[in-house]
This record gives C-alpha cells, sequence and structure tokens, in this order.
C-alpha cells in the first residue's frame, strides 16, 4: 500500500503569505505625514522636537524659503513638537557645529543650540509651538486611536500658525477634526515688557518675539508652578489674557486646556506659518477668529470649526527646490529620504478613502491567488 503523502505548503503559497504580511506592514508602519508650509516673507528655518518614549523624525531641523514646504512622515503613536526658528545664520566661523559647540544661538528666535538639526534639543523661547501625540493606529475610535493635538503660546510667541488636520482613520470618528492655531501678528501687540528686539524679515529692526510672562518674570503666578501650580490655583492673568484674546485656540497658559485641546482621528497635517487672518480664495482655510466650543467632551474637538475642504486646507504653494549650495541650512543637489514634496495639490493630499481603497483591493489581488495556487498544487500531487 502506498504511503500517505505528506502534506507541505508549496513555495509558491508561502510566497504569496509572504507579500500579504509585507502589505500588511507597510500598510500600518506609516501612521501620518505634517506637510509644513511657509506662507511667511521671509525664510524659516522649521524644527522638530519627538516626546519621551517616541524616536526623532527623518529631519529634526532644516531651512524652508517662501513659498515652499515640504512634507515629513511620522511613525504611529509618535509625540512631539513643530516649531520655526527665524533669523538663522549657520554660515559664520565654524559653521553650525562650531556655533552648538560653543554654545552659540544661530538663530534668532525658536533657536535649538545653535544647530540646523536640532537632534533632540528643544526650542529655546520664545516660540509657537505645535503639540501633537498622534493615535496608536487601532482603527477604532477609541482614546488611543485619536490622535490629541494644540498650538501653544505658552513658551511665547514668533510666528503665527495654523495647523489644519485631514480627517482620516477606519472609523472617520473621534472628534471634529478643527482647524487651530494664531494667526495675528502678536509682535506687533505685544507688551513693552515681554518685546524681543531683533531684525525683523524686511532687514530692519523691531520686535521679533514676544515673551511669556512666565519668561520674562520667572514669578510662580506666571509659570504656574510652586503655590499655583494646580488648575484650581493657577488662573488666568492680564498677559495670557492678551495671548488668549487675539488668538482664542491657542494655549495661552499652562492649564488652559479647556477651549486649547483638540482630539481627531488624522491621517495628515498642514502645519501653515504666516496663513493670513482671513485666509484667501486659494487657502481655504476657516478665519481663525471665534474660540470653540467644547463638543461631545472632547476639550473643544467636538468641532466648531470643522477642517476646511479644497486644496489640502492650507493654500500650499508648488515646491521650488532649494539651491544646491550648502549654506545656511538651503541644502543639497541630493534631495533627503524624508523631504516628499509632491508635484501638485491633488497628489499631495490623496484623500484618506482612495489610499484604503487602493490598499484594500492590493490585499484582495493577494489572497485571490491563494485558491488558484493551491489548486494547482493539488493537480501536480495527484499526477
Amino acid at each position: 500500500m502506498e504511503a500517505p503523502r505528506s502534506w507541505r505548503a508549496p513555495a509558491c503559497v508561502i510566497f504569496v503569505l509572504a507579500l500579504v504580511a509585507q502589505w500588511w506592514s507597510s500598510s500600518t508602519a506609516a501612521s501620518c505625514s505634517f506637510t509644513i508650509s511657509n506662507h511667511c516673507a521671509q525664510t524659516i528655518w522649521p524644527a522638530t522636537l519627538a516626546g519621551a518614549g517616541t524616536p526623532q523624525l527623518a529631519t529634526t531641523g532644516f531651512r524652508l524659503d517662501p513659498g515652499q514646504s515640504v512634507q515629513v512622515p511620522a511613525p504611529a503613536g509618535w509625540s512631539g513638537r513643530i516649531w520655526a526658528r527665524t533669523g538663522c545664520d549657520f554660515s559664520g566661523a565654524g559653521g553650525a557645529a562650531a556655533a552648538a559647540a560653543a554654545g552659540a544661538a544661530a538663530c534668532q528666535t525658536g533657536d535649538c543650540g545653535g544647530r540646523l538639526e536640532c537632534g533632540g534639543t528643544g526650542a529655546t523661547p520664545p516660540a509657537t509651538l505645535f503639540e501633537v501625540t498622534l493615535g496608536k493606529g487601532g482603527g477604532g475610535a477609541g482614546a488611543g486611536d485619536l490622535d490629541y493635538y494644540d498650538v501653544s503660546l505658552v513658551d511665547g510667541y514668533n510666528l503665527p500658525v495654523v495647523a489644519v488636520p485631514q480627517a482620516g482613520g477606519a472609523t472617520g470618528g473621534g472628534g471634529g477634526c478643527a482647524t487651530t492655531g494664531c494667526t495675528a501678528d502678536l509682535n506687533r501687540s505685544c507688551p513693552k515688557e515681554l518685546q524681543v528686539d531683533g531684525v525683523d524679515g524686511g532687514g530692519g529692526s523691531g520686535t521679533v518675539a514676544c515673551r511669556s510672562a512666565c519668561e520674562a518674570f520667572g514669578e510662580e503666578e506666571y509659570c504656574c508652578s510652586g503655590a499655583y501650580a494646580t488648575p484650581a490655583t493657577c488662573r488666568p492673568t492680564a498677559y495670557s489674557a492678551i495671548f488668549k484674546t487675539a488668538c482664542p485656540r491657542a494655549y495661552s497658559y499652562a492649564y488652559d486646556d479647556g477651549t486649547s485641546t483638540f482630539t481627531c482621528s488624522a491621517a495628515a497635517y498642514t502645519i501653515a506659518f504666516c496663513l493670513p487672518p482671513t485666509g484667501s480664495n486659494t487657502s481655504g482655510v476657516t478665519p481663525l477668529i471665534s474660540s470653540p466650543s467644547p463638543a461631545n467632551g472632547q476639550n473643544g474637538a467636538g468641532g466648531s470649526t470643522p477642517p476646511p475642504a479644497g486644496n489640502n486646507g492650507a493654500g500650499i504653494s508648488s515646491y521650488q527646490p532649494p539651491p544646491t549650495e550648502d549654506i545656511n541650512g538651503a541644502g543639497s543637489a541630493d534631495q533627503p529620504a524624508w523631504m516628499t514634496m509632491p508635484s501638485s495639490a491633488s497628489k499631495r493630499m490623496m484623500p484618506s478613502s482612495s489610499a484604503a481603497s487602493t490598499r484594500h483591493n492590493q490585499l484582495w489581488s493577494l489572497l485571490l491567488l491563494l485558491p488558484a495556487l493551491l489548486l494547482f498544487h493539488f493537480k501536480q500531487e495527484l499526477l
């Protein structure tokens, strides 16, 4: 009697299963992306800093000329902050490395130890901050799958910034994905005692940043420390009220959570510096002139201002490659791998539903191959 044949998985089936595993890994690894845009009249140097327990992004600092935008990917669960530096000069004697070694500042505002790439060093106040903790990508609408984000003036102000999330996620739930930010020019209305003077973007002298009262005076009342270290004892001050009146959606002091923290399940964020306060016909961004009302218990994230539709919500200009000289952080002829620059607005922000549909079709195409391969294998076994 012929011994029963033992079934062994054919190599082709194993290959298909490996493709499915690779597809699943690649589709879930990249959680989100940040498109950083410069609408200012001057060059800025955006920077990123990861929070504890999350990796630094592919870049922690780079140059961005007026009208330019770059896209930086971020993994699921990433936590950190993004800001922009102004008035930087990394081309001095010895360059950025020498300045960093000497502890000298290379930027007028937002400096991070004199480095072009901040490499884990935070912003020197004052600086306007975009802060975010991305969801872990579980595909649900639970707290762990939502992003928490805000624009903060707690460390002072140097530039106006708007954060526009693009709603995504498997369920589409979890907050209203509200636009937030500060479009006001607080440098013009900054109290004299908080002003930081320097060379402005036009080459003249003027106020280039506005300090927080905590940084200016160091008193517990302003810093929410010591006897004022709880939400009950740390209250708004006359100085924080100036920031809050100008920018109702931004953090004005440490415990300003109720109208300043937002939640969303986003596929991408646009971080636009110096966007005009009233928007424009091409920006598509709803003006941030009213204070949001908390909704659904989500700390104001329910969305009195829904995310704008249209061209990526930020009027991003077409990308213009930086100069090839590697001077003052201007880049080189070889574009870094992280600097993803789509050629058109439609490619820049593909709707999340289309992307999900594409991945879904790819998975089914692979899985449909399995029956045919198994049938072919059994026929071969019977011959």
